[in-house]
């Protein structure tokens, strides 16, 4: 649902929005066809089990924000897609069939990770392959670690509630203000989303690119 880039000096402005569509559309359709694979057909009739990113486009968060901040030159690029549909309801294994639609996401995302990483090795130095293929695994990787906050409406908030099963009054409450929550780590707390996101996502995408952290910088 969310997607936040620390954009680095020098990175293409049309290299991270093709990383951050893919990473996006590949994370909310893994969400919709697990859900249709667990009994919930609803993204299906809605149309979201589609690659097409115009289908998971929402007004807001994937055109007016990442718009006003790429026009100020914020140094960070965040939005999120139009989340895919889905009645619980309908879901099979009772408390862990929302648990596992939400992983769906961020496995995606990991991957795709793992694909740019075995396609960083073996492209060649001398083209731009390389740079593509460790931007688009960045920032997936950023995207998966950033939903696995157990944070509502990010996706680790569904491992969260299975421990709070017996207080839906928390769970509750979580739901009504999880998306100031979210606003409020990343406008107040930058340095938590550093420790807890960014610097794990750097040193994860050097290890599947086969190449150290200080290298994987200067290649940005």
């Amino acid at each position: 649902m969310f997607s936040i880039l620390a954009a680095p000096e020098g990175l293409s402005l049309l290299t991270s929005i093709l990383a951050i569509g893919i990473a996006v559309v590949f994370h909310e359709v893994s969400h919709g066809y697990v859900a249709n694979w667990l009994g919930d057909p609803t993204a299906k009739y809605a149309g979201r089990l589609s690659l097409n990113p115009i289908k998971h486009i929402d007004l807001w968060g994937t055109i007016i924000i990442p718009g006003i901040l790429l026009i100020t030159q914020a140094g960070v690029l965040f939005g999120w897609a139009k989340p895919v549909p889905v009645n619980y309801y309908n879901l099979k294994y009772g408390k862990y069939g929302p648990l596992l639609v939400a992983l769906a996401g961020p496995a995606a995302n990991f991957l795709i990770l793992i694909i740019c990483g075995a396609l960083f090795r073996i492209s060649s130095p001398n083209t731009a392959l390389p740079y593509l293929f460790l931007i688009i695994g960045l920032t997936n990787t950023f995207l998966m670690l950033f939903n696995l906050l157990p944070i509502p409406p990010l996706d680790g908030s569904k491992i969260l509630f299975i421990f709070l099963e017996k207080r839906p009054d928390i769970i509750a409450m979580l739901e009504r203000y999880g998306m100031f929550v979210v606003f409020g780590v990343i406008i107040f707390f930058p340095g938590f989303l550093t420790n807890a996101v960014f610097l794990p996502a750097i040193t994860l995408t050097s290890i599947m690119m086969g190449v150290s952290v200080s290298e994987l910088i200067n290649l940005l």
